[in-house]
């Protein structure tokens, strides 16, 4: 029976990329007895010497992403002493750049790191949107860095996971005149609320179509002008004594919306 391979996944930061790189490579071969190991954030010599030590008891390869020269170049002589490979994921494309475009790579450990802090305020910011969609839970709104306001088919749910995607974690609220809006609301500063208004007709048109998607008629109440208007007059009151800023969405594209509210919230905080 032979040793058991493994092949250790070296990164100065998360090693998300070079994990990718290798699973990219391996599922072009049959290796059901391979095992994969990810050792993120590798920043000295003593990090290198635990994979080191671990690798030599397996038949090994080393993949890294680590661009500090002085780690590179302890790395690839202590795996030559142990007789394991090793292979520079970054050093292909890094050389090709730099003979291409005539620039020099900084050589700064971490650089990836802002991407992945990034990434992860991204997820954040959408697990959040998803939590307090339709007021869902109150405690939400005071922890939100921005809560929308407005009648149904607004689109709040899709302008709430748009500016989570650029990191705004949003909360939305529906106002309904049978259901009081949670008193957190009115807690919350204006500049950090918008309110979404649409004309009656485009509304009464979103409705419709929204029921004949449900496979419903389009003369149920939800649909219903009459029911419309006292629907947007209600939502006015409440807007108003909020004191958010309001943006009418009847001819808007979520995308258009979406860095109308930024431009908006800039202004009103005057950053």
């Amino acid at each position: 029976m032979g040793r058991k391979k493994r092949i250790f996944i070296l990164s100065d930061s998360v090693g998300e990329t070079a994990e990718h790189v290798v699973n990219a490579v391996t599922s072009q071969f049959s290796l059901t007895d391979v095992e994969f190991h990810r050792n993120p954030y590798v920043n000295g010599v003593k990090d290198i010497e635990e994979v080191i030590m671990e690798a030599k008891e397996y038949q090994s390869i080393l993949a890294y992403t680590i661009v500090i020269d002085e780690l590179k170049e302890y790395l690839d002589r202590r795996a030559a002493e142990e007789n394991i490979k090793t292979v520079d994921l970054l050093n292909p494309l890094t050389n090709a750049i730099s003979q291409s475009f005539g620039k020099q790579p900084a050589h700064e450990a971490g650089r990836i790191r802002k991407l992945d802090d990034d990434y992860f305020q991204r997820v954040a910011a959408i697990e959040f949107a998803v939590k307090y969609d339709d007021a869902r839970d109150a405690r939400g709104i005071l922890k939100a860095d921005l809560v929308i306001i407005g009648v149904s088919r607004t689109s709040k749910t899709p302008l709430s996971m748009y500016l989570a995607h650029k990191r705004f974690k949003v909360a939305n609220i529906p106002l309904v005149p049978e259901v009081a809006p949670p008193e957190e609301l009115f807690q919350l500063p204006s500049n950090r609320c918008v309110g979404l208004v649409i004309t009656p007709d485009k509304l009464n048109e979103i409705r419709k179509e929204r029921l004949k998607a449900m496979g419903l008629t389009s003369g149920a109440t939800y649909a219903r002008l009459e029911r419309i208007v006292e629907e947007l007059e209600y939502a006015d009151k409440i807007i108003k004594r909020v004191g958010c800023p309001v943006i009418n969405v009847s001819n808007k594209a979520v995308e258009e919306t979406a860095n109308y509210i930024m431009e908006v919230l800039k202004m009103e905080r005057g950053t």
